[in-house]
């Protein structure tokens, strides 16, 4: 028996046309329309049964956002070029090299055959693409600027994995030189130290305070290894799993904010990514609770998210955005006040554009002090660990030479 299937289609000069048709299938909706001239945008039953759910992937995993954000640039480049949106994932399907990628497109691609948007496609594959890609593919197909759109998530998305790369580029440098010093103070208290200890047994006399400290430290190392190691890993795990938790989270949160080096990177990188992706979220049509909704979800801080939460309620009681930022000390006053002129003015986006800017700038600043600044201080801790045990070994020297005259 036919259904009624409800459309929103485009015509040829791009203009939003709804509708309903009564059909078998959707897949004859499709066919249908088509033969009319216009591009399924979405169908949906109207006796509530829905479409065919997500194709599964034959493995998991999640695209690099590198690759998405070259997805998206070609994506966009082929619908601005007037490419049917099949015809263009068609083409991303055969060109993109990641694998997972691929069988995505496919994926999405199977599902707006079928009748569905885009958007929908595409929010059935969260592990490859965030709600924040699919809300504003969402806002692009109602607007009809999905270009437009596309566009401006590369250029977050490529903004995003530059500011990951600008944070890893200033840790490489102390975890490496931790690491190594690890290694060399692990190395020479279980071979080194005992050595020595053997012959100042021999010798007899009392060793130095800190001869003696070192020695018991290699005794307990020494004896201890496979406990300590499996202490190790067991403690990562623990503290892994205590993270995952909500209250671990927003303690490990606070405490990032808290540290007295690399606070300040983290403090401006949430703050960066809260202004970049809100800035984009409104700029292309999603509406403002949605937006604040979104953002909290991928700030990646849960300080942050809580007070972008607290925002997103008192804006449903009909204040504004940046009122309820000033009771809240991890936004500076600046972005605060920022906020406020968009507000004022109508250009909350621009606004908040030109803060994510500035602070892209102090990140990059941050990371040349720091990298600039922990070299030496590095060097010198590695210096004085490994000095400090070799001075600490050859102290009992002075009493070797005085019990040998």
């Amino acid at each position: 028996m036919p259904a009624t299937f409800a459309y929103k289609v485009r015509d040829r000069e791009g203009r939003l046309v709804e509708g309903s048709l009564e059909a078998d299938s959707s897949e004859l909706v499709v066919n249908k329309l088509r033969q009319m001239g216009y591009v399924p945008v979405a169908i949906e039953r109207t006796d509530g049964v829905g479409l065919k759910k997500d194709i599964k992937l034959p493995f998991g995993g999640k695209a690099s956002q590198k690759d998405v954000a070259i997805f998206s640039r070609q994506f966009a480049t082929m619908i601005n070029a007037g490419l049917s949106l099949i015809r263009a994932l068609h083409i991303l399907e055969e060109q993109t090299e990641n694998e997972k990628l691929r069988e995505t497109a496919r994926a999405v691609r199977t599902d707006v055959e079928r009748g569905s948007s885009l958007a929908q496609a595409l929010g059935r594959h969260p592990k490859v693409f965030s709600r924040l890609y699919v809300a504003m593919v969402k806002a692009g197909e109602a607007g009809g600027v999905l270009d437009s759109v596309l566009l401006n998530l590369a250029s977050t998305i490529e903004k995003q994995v530059e500011l990951k790369r600008k944070i890893k580029s200033a840790m490489t440098y102390p975890v490496a030189v931790f690491v190594i010093v690890i290694v060399i103070v692990s190395a020479m208290l279980m071979f080194v130290v005992p050595m020595f200890e053997d012959l100042y047994s021999e010798l007899g006399g009392t060793l130095p305070l800190p001869t003696r400290i070192l020695l018991a430290a290699s005794g307990f190392v020494t004896g201890f290894f496979p406990f300590i190691i499996l202490a190790t890993i067991v403690g990562v795990f623990l503290l892994r799993r205590w993270i995952a938790t909500d209250k671990g989270r927003a303690v490990w949160d606070a405490m990032k904010l808290k540290l007295p080096v690399f606070g300040k990177l983290v403090h401006k990188t949430a703050i960066t990514r809260f202004c970049r992706t809100l800035s984009v979220l409104l700029r292309s049509g999603v509406p403002v609770l949605e937006s604040l909704e979104i953002t909290s979800e991928t700030v990646g801080n849960t300080v942050v998210a809580t007070a972008v939460k607290d925002t997103q309620e008192a804006v449903k009681g009909g204040e504004s955005m940046a009122s309820p930022l000033t009771k809240h000390a991890v936004f500076p006053p600046m972005v605060v006040q920022m906020l406020a002129v968009g507000e004022e003015t109508g250009a909350v986006d621009d606004m908040l554009d030109r803060v994510a800017d500035f602070y892209d700038q102090e990140i990059e600043a941050t990371v040349d002090a720091l990298t600039s600044l922990l070299e030496p201080l590095l060097i010198v801790v590695m210096g004085s660990t490994v000095g400090g045990m070799v001075i600490s070994l050859y102290m009992p020297m002075f009493n070797i030479i005085n019990l040998i005259q």
